[in-house]
C-alpha cells in the first residue's frame, strides 16, 4: 500500500523553487507522486511500500538549501489534501531573519566596505571585492552543486556561479560582487512578495469567529468554533458572524453574505434557509443547525480553492532561467573549445588561446542579461507605483501584457459597492423631498444598508421627529409620526399588509425589473416607492471602452442576482455571468483561460479563488486586504481606468525587455566573433560587457516616463 509523507518547507519563495524541489524528489526511487504548494509551503510525497525512506527524501530537499518540518503521515494516498489552512496560518519569519536576508545584508556590507577600502587604500586592489564576491557566491554555489547532484545542472544558481567565477578569473571582481549582490536581492524580494500573499490567505481564517454559542440540553455554552460538528445548534446574535455552515432553525433576518457570494445587498433568510460560515447576521437572533464541520466550511473551502488554483497554474519561468538551458552550456562548451582545440590540434600557443578563451567567457558572462530584465522590471514597478499601480514581480508583468480577456467583478469593482437611491415615485400629493425626509426619519435608527442609503440621500435636510421606532425582522422599519404609524418595508410585506396594490404594485415590479431594490413608504396606503441600486462607477464605461481599444474582451462575473447584473451589463454594453459562487467564478475563469490569458479584477474575499485561478489577479484598492494580498497586482487609487493603464504599462515593459535582450545578445554576438578571430582582447571584452549593461540600464530607465493615461485623458 502506498505511503504518503508531508512536510512544511521553509525558504521556498518562488515557482522555480517549486520546480527544483519537485524535480529533485521525483528522481528518487519509488516516488509515485510529488505535490508542492508554494502558498501553503507543503510538500506531499506518495511512495511505494519499498521506496526511498522519508528521511532520505527530507535530506534531498535539505541539500537544496530548504528547511523541512514533518507534518503528518497517512497510509491512504487518495486521502483528500485538507487542513492546508492550519499551516498557512503560521507566519513567515521577517525577511531579515531568513537565510536569503542574511545573504543580502552580508554582501551589501562587504560591498560598501570594499568600495571604502579601495578609496582609502588603493593598494588593496581587488581583494576586498573578491572577498565580497566569494562571501555571497559560496552559498549560491553550494545550492548549484546540490542541484547538479539532483540532476539539474543548469539552474539559475549554476548560471550565477559560473558567471561570477569567470568574472573573478579575468579580474572583474567588482562586477562579479555586484552581480552576486543583485541576484541575492532579487531572490529576497520574491520571498517577501510570497510572504505577503500568504498573509492575505491567513486573513481568510479570521472571517470565521473563534468561538460559538452552542445550545445543548437547554443550556448555552461558549465553545471553540473548530469543535462544532454537524448536528450542533448554535445561537447567532445580531452583529455576529455565523461560525459554521448550516441551516436556520428559527428566526428571520437580513444576512450579509458578501464575504462568500458577493451579493451586494443583505438577503433575508428564515427557517430552512442555508447560511454560510463568515456571513454576518445583521438583525435578529438566529438558531442555526451546523451542517458542515469546521474543516469543511465555506471559508476553509475557499482557502483550499486558492491553494489549488496556485498549484494548477502554469507559472511563468524567469527569463534568465529559461535562457540558461541552452545559453550557458553553449558558452561553457565554446569557451573550452577555444582554449583547447588550437593548442592541441594545431600546435598554437596555450597562452594566446587561454587568454582568448577567458575573454570569451567574460563575453559569455550574462551580466548584461542578468541586469536587463530586472532593470526594466524595476523601472516599470516604480513607474506604476507612482500612479498607484502595483504588480508583484516580472512574471505578473509578462502575463499582464499577454492578457486577452478581462473578467470584472461587479460589486465594489464596476459599481460603488453600496446602494444609492435612484428613484422616488410619489403616490399622493406629497413632493419627493417630503417623502425622502419622512423615509429617512423612519430609517435613521436602522443600520441596514438600504436604510443608510436613504439617510445619506437626505443628508443636509431637516428630519421630522418620530417615536417608537422598531424593526420588523427581515421586512422593514416602522415608527410613529404625527400620531400615525409610518412603515418603510419591502413591496412583498406592503402587499401582505394591504398597503400596496394595483398600479402602484406594477410600478414597483417595473423598478425591480431594472435590477433595483424597491422599498415602500406607507401608512394605511402606499405613499411612495423608493428605488435603490448599486450604481456603476463614473469611470466604468470609459474603462470598458479602453479595454476594447486594446483588443481585450471584457466580461462581468458576479455573485449578484440576474436582474441586477443584466441591468449593469446593459449600461456598460458588455457580457456578464451572474449568481456565481466562488467555485463557479473559479470554473468560469478556467474556461475563459482556454482561449488565452485572463485577467480577473475584484475586491472581495469571495473573489480570492478566481483571482488566483486567473493568469493575472488584480485587486481594487478599496477591496479587502485578502483580495489585495491574494492578487498578483493591485490598483490603489480606486480608479478602474487604471486597469487598462496597467495593461499598457505591462506591454511597454515587455517591449523594453525585448529591446534590452537584443542589445545584450547583439553586442555579445559581435564581440564573440571578433574575440575568436583575435581582433579584440580582454579589455575590449570587459568594455563590451560593461557597455551592454549601461545601455540596457539606460533603456530601461525610459520606462519611468511611460504615459499611463488612456486616449480620453490624453486629449483632455
Amino acid at each position: 500500500m502506498p505511503d504518503t509523507h508531508e512536510w512544511l518547507i521553509t525558504g521556498m519563495d518562488c515557482p522555480s523553487c517549486v520546480a527544483k524541489i519537485k524535480g529533485a524528489v521525483t528522481q528518487l526511487p519509488g516516488v509515485e507522486a510529488v505535490e508542492v504548494s508554494l502558498m501553503s509551503r507543503k510538500l506531499r510525497v506518495t511512495t511505494t511500500a519499498h521506496a526511498t525512506p522519508a528521511a532520505d527524501i527530507a535530506n534531498r530537499v535539505k541539500s537544496l538549501g530548504y528547511g523541512l518540518e514533518a507534518i503528518a503521515r497517512t497510509q491512504d494516498a487518495s486521502a483528500p489534501h485538507t487542513g492546508a489552512e492550519e499551516h498557512i496560518t503560521q507566519a513567515d519569519a521577517p525577511w531579515y531573519r531568513t537565510g536569503k536576508g542574511h545573504l543580502v545584508l552580508l554582501t551589501a556590507t562587504l560591498l560598501f566596505v570594499a568600495w571604502g577600502l579601495v578609496l582609502v587604500l588603493p593598494a588593496a586592489g581587488v581583494w576586498p571585492f573578491i572577498v565580497a564576491c566569494l562571501a555571497g557566491l559560496i552559498p549560491i554555489a553550494l545550492r548549484a552543486f546540490a542541484a547538479i547532484r539532483a540532476g539539474q545542472p543548469f539552474s539559475i544558481e549554476a548560471l550565477m556561479s559560473i558567471a561570477a567565477t569567470g568574472a573573478l578569473f579575468i579580474g572583474a571582481a567588482q562586477e562579479a560582487a555586484l552581480v552576486v549582490f543583485l541576484f541575492a536581492v532579487g531572490e529576497l524580494l520574491e520571498g517577501v512578495a510570497v510572504s505577503h500573499a500568504r498573509d492575505g490567505i491567513r486573513a481568510l481564517g479570521t472571517l470565521v469567529p473563534k468561538t460559538a454559542l452552542r445550545e445543548k440540553n437547554d443550556m448555552m455554552e461558549d465553545v471553540a468554533a473548530a469543535e462544532l460538528v454537524p448536528g450542533d445548534v448554535v445561537i447567532v446574535r445580531p452583529g455576529d458572524r455565523i461560525p459554521a455552515d448550516g441551516k436556520i432553525i428559527s428566526g428571520t433576518g437580513g444576512i450579509d453574505e458578501s464575504p462568500v457570494t458577493g451579493e451586494s445587498m443583505p438577503v433575508t433568510r428564515g427557517p430552512g434557509d442555508p447560511v454560510f460560515a463568515g456571513a454576518i447576521n445583521n438583525e435578529t437572533a438566529l438558531r442555526v443547525q451546523v451542517t458542515r464541520a469546521a474543516a469543511d466550511n465555506t471559508i476553509a473551502r475557499i482557502i483550499r480553492l486558492v491553494e489549488q488554483a496556485e498549484d494548477s497554474r502554469a507559472p511563468t519561468q524567469r527569463f534568465i532561467d529559461r535562457f540558461s538551458r541552452w545559453y550557458m552550456p553553449a558558452i561553457v562548451v565554446l569557451s573550452a573549445l577555444v582554449i583547447s582545440i588550437p593548442p592541441l590540434l594545431f600546435g598554437q600557443a596555450w597562452s594566446v588561446w587561454v587568454y582568448r578563451g577567458l575573454s570569451l567567457l567574460l563575453i559569455g558572462c550574462p551580466c548584461a542579461l542578468v541586469i536587463s530584465v530586472p532593470a526594466a522590471i524595476a523601472s516599470a514597478l516604480y513607474a506604476g507605483a507612482r500612479h498607484g499601480l502595483l504588480m508583484k514581480g516580472g512574471a505578473v508583468i509578462e502575463a499582464t501584457a499577454a492578457t486577452k480577456t478581462v473578467a470584472l467583478d461587479k460589486t465594489g469593482t464596476l459599481t460603488l459597492g453600496q446602494p444609492e437611491v435612484t428613484d422616488i415615485l410619489c403616490l399622493d400629493e406629497r413632493s419627493a423631498a417630503t417623502v425622502l425626509v419622512l423615509a429617512a426619519a423612519v430609517e435613521k435608527a436602522s443600520n441596514h444598508p438600504l436604510a443608510q442609503a436613504i439617510v445619506r440621500k437626505a443628508e443636509g435636510m431637516i428630519l421630522p421627529s418620530v417615536q417608537d421606532s422598531r424593526a420588523i425582522p427581515g421586512k422593514g422599519v416602522s415608527a410613529v409620526f404625527d400620531g400615525q404609524i409610518i412603515t418603510v418595508a419591502s413591496p412583498r410585506h406592503a402587499i401582505q399588509e394591504g398597503a400596496l396594490s394595483g398600479a402602484a404594485a406594477a410600478q414597483a415590479a417595473a423598478l425591480e425589473s431594472e435590477g433595483k431594490t424597491v422599498v415602500v413608504l406607507y401608512a394605511n396606503t402606499a405613499l411612495a416607492l423608493i428605488g435603490l441600486r448599486d450604481e456603476p462607477r463614473q469611470d466604468a464605461q470609459e474603462t470598458i471602452r479602453q479595454l476594447r481599444s486594446l483588443g481585450i474582451t471584457p466580461i462581468i462575473l458576479t455573485g449578484d442576482n440576474q436582474r441586477t447584473a443584466a441591468a449593469i451589463a446593459a449600461l456598460l454594453h458588455t457580457k456578464y455571468k451572474a449568481e456565481l459562487l466562488p467555485e463557479q467564478k473559479q470554473q468560469t475563469i478556467r474556461e475563459l483561460a482556454m482561449h488565452g490569458p485572463v485577467m480577473m479584477v475584484g475586491d472581495g474575499i469571495n473573489d480570492a479563488p478566481a483571482l488566483k485561478q486567473a493568469t493575472v489577479g488584480v485587486a481594487i484598492g478599496s477591496g479587502t486586504d485578502v483580495a489585495l494580498e491574494t492578487a498578483d497586482a493591485a490598483i490603489l487609487r480606486n480608479c478602474i481606468t487604471d486597469i487598462p493603464a496597467l495593461i499598457r504599462l505591462a506591454r511597454s515593459t515587455m517591449g523594453n525587455i525585448r529591446q534590452n535582450v537584443s542589445i545584450a545578445l547583439g553586442l555579445k554576438g559581435i564581440f564573440l566573433v571578433t574575440t575568436i578571430l583575435g581582433m579584440t582582447g580582454l579589455w575590449l571584452a570587459i568594455m563590451a560587457d560593461t557597455g551592454a549593461t549601461v545601455l540596457v540600464t539606460l533603456n530601461a530607465l525610459r520606462l519611468l516616463r511611460t504615459e499611463l493615461s488612456g486616449p480620453a485623458q490624453k486629449s483632455a
